[in-house]
């Protein structure tokens, strides 16, 4: 390895530039005096596809700007290996989800202060959920019209959405306007990270935006090896003992066009590769459990036992009906092709038309038990056939809805399968291995059904995807097994705790335990698994991290007025 040049020494060095990484970028990078550099191991989001909205049906299902990666065999899904589509370019998974805007429940961060997160409540963190958003629509206390992030309703819904808001009603689910307001519980038209008619990825709203800043450098196609540590290297370091005593992070080893490079990192180390990425770069680095090191012949710098454990993510079934007409949804047929197709001039001369949708135009929260004081249920209306995340694809036309359980008790774990970073890890959800959560499925089960097939579907509504009798509890039970599967949003794998908290991998200001000038800042840092998409939920653990760095202090709460400065 030859020296290090200048031009490879910087301030702050982030690994992975999706949600996470493009905030942290993006802030960091205002300070004129702060030399940022980027890792990013996808390309640059320039395919259409991004940008279409429409696109999503055809990169989720392949490995178009996507990592593609599968569960090792699930018992809890008769032995099936779920699949995991992750983002692959700039902007990471912002740059291939579905564009729903989602915060979560109030409870779920006064949850995370209760486990001794102090700077995590509701109160806290709304503050970073305002300065990242633009809504284009509402304007009150819960909501920004200044931020980065462009949030606007869906410019050509569907018509079938004000059925799915009537079913819900039929079924005693409210209307609620904004489901990111004072109340959750109920459904709306989902509101889209979109601008103008196209995606508004965390990337297009933070990082091209300053692509031109001549303090921050962007690289693409670059896989992270490991992080390098000095003072302590291979000594395998407690994660309790003190500071001055612990590696500290310097800088990171990485490939690019099949030649190894390194660089530098003045200040601290930030890695947002997320949830599956980031423990797995911990682990090649030496960070984690020491047997799991051992095992892999990997010299110890720090032992954290929490590294990789604790994911959680969302389980998810979808019921599918034809539909008896194609002018509301979305479809394949012989004679017309599909009718994306049709609308593509329409977008690409005008920016409107049928290409804006992201298909999942309806949202809902809802309570699998009318006692509940929380909704733990998420309803996703789609205007298409969803059969196996668009890998099984179906002639003619139809909607389907997605039944999301919010706060699974099931927890998995994220672990290497080799010592190669260009392996993919060993993700283990371990989906239904609590009893609880296949007992809320099953309610959730019939949820769903009866709204789907409520009148207000009548005149829409076709034969069933995949029939089955909602009497025979054992059929459907089955039919969860058979078919039910994430919805991608894994968590939870770089936990944040205090130091009581064994499995913790990072503290309240997201410091790597064990080690000095390295941070997480991506959705792995997630005690527990919020009520909603986490999208939003990371930019906004970006914004605050990022404010955290800049006023340099250990202060772990801000004021709304910090937050907004």
């Amino acid at each position: 390895m030859s020296a290090i040049s200048n031009e490879q020494i910087f301030d702050y060095v982030i690994v992975g530039a999706g949600s996470g990484g493009c905030v942290m970028a993006s802030r960091l990078s205002e300070d004129p005096d702060v030399r940022v550099c980027l890792l990013e191991a996808g390309k640059k989001d320039d395919n259409v596809l991004i940008h279409a909205p429409a696109g999503i049906a055809a990169m989720v299902p392949t490995r178009i700007n996507n990592w593609a990666f599968k569960t090792v065999p699930q018992p809890g899904l008769n032995g099936r290996c779920g699949y995991q589509p992750r983002g692959k370019s700039l902007g990471g998974s912002s740059s291939l989800n579905a564009m729903m805007y989602a915060r979560g429940h109030r409870w779920d961060y006064d949850h995370w202060q209760s486990l001794g997160n102090p700077g995590w409540s509701y109160q806290d963190v709304l503050p970073y959920f305002i300065r990242a958003e633009h809504n284009e629509r509402i304007r009150d206390e819960y909501h920004g019209q200044n931020g980065p992030l462009n949030v606007a309703d869906l410019q050509s819904p569907s018509r079938l959405n004000q059925a799915f808001i009537q079913a819900a009603e039929e079924n005693g689910i409210p209307f609620n306007p904004d489901v990111n307001g004072a109340e959750q519980f109920g459904v709306m038209t989902t509101q889209v990270t979109q601008k103008n008619g196209e995606r508004c990825s965390v990337a297009k709203a933070y990082l091209t935006p300053n692509l031109h800043r001549p303090n921050l450098t962007v690289i693409t196609q670059a896989l992270t090896h490991k992080i390098l540590f000095e003072n302590g290297q291979g000594q395998g370091a407690s994660s309790r003992q003190s500071s001055c005593h612990k590696p500290r992070a310097v800088g990171v080893e990485f490939s690019q066009q099949g030649k190894t490079q390194q660089i530098r990192a003045r200040r601290e180390v930030i890695l947002s590769a997320g949830a599956f990425g980031s423990p797995q770069i911990l682990t090649l680095s030496g960070v984690g459990p020491i047997s799991e090191l051992r095992k892999l012949g990997i010299a110890p710098v720090a032992e954290v036992p929490g590294v990789g454990e604790n994911l959680q993510d969302h389980i998810d079934l979808i019921h599918t009906y034809r539909a008896k007409s194609d002018g509301d949804t979305f479809g394949v047929s012989l004679q017309c092709g599909t009718s994306v197709a049709k609308a593509i001039p329409q977008w690409k001369s005008k920016r409107q038309g049928r290409i804006t949708s992201n298909f999942a135009e309806g949202i809902g929260f809802i309570k699998s038990d009318p006692n509940l004081t929380v909704p733990d249920l998420e309803l996703v209306f789609v205007i298409g056939i969803v059969d196996d995340h668009n890998r099984k694809l179906h002639l003619g036309h139809g909607f389907s809805c997605h039944v999301t359980l919010l706060r699974p008790k099931s927890r998995g774990r994220v672990t290497l399968a080799s010592i190669r970073p260009q392996d993919d890890p060993l993700i283990d959800p371990a989906f239904f291995s609590e009893q609880e959560d296949l007992d809320v499925m099953v309610k959730a089960w019939h949820l769903q059904k009866n709204l789907m097939e409520s009148p207000a579907f009548d005149a829409y509504r076709g034969k069933a995807l995949y029939p089955v009798d909602a009497n025979d509890k054992a059929a459907v039970i089955e039919d969860i097994r058979n078919r039910a599967d994430t919805q991608y949003h894994p968590v939870g794998t770089c936990k944040m705790g205090p130091d009581t908290d064994p499995t913790a991998v990072v503290d309240s200001q997201l410091r790597v335990r064990g080690v000095t000038h390295l941070r997480v800042v991506d959705a792995s840092i997630m005690p527990t698994l919020i009520g909603a998409n986490t999208n939003a939920p990371t930019v906004m653990i970006a914004e605050k991290a990022a404010n955290m760095i800049r006023n340099g202090s250990t202060a772990v709460q801000a004021s709304a007025s910090e937050a907004l400065a």
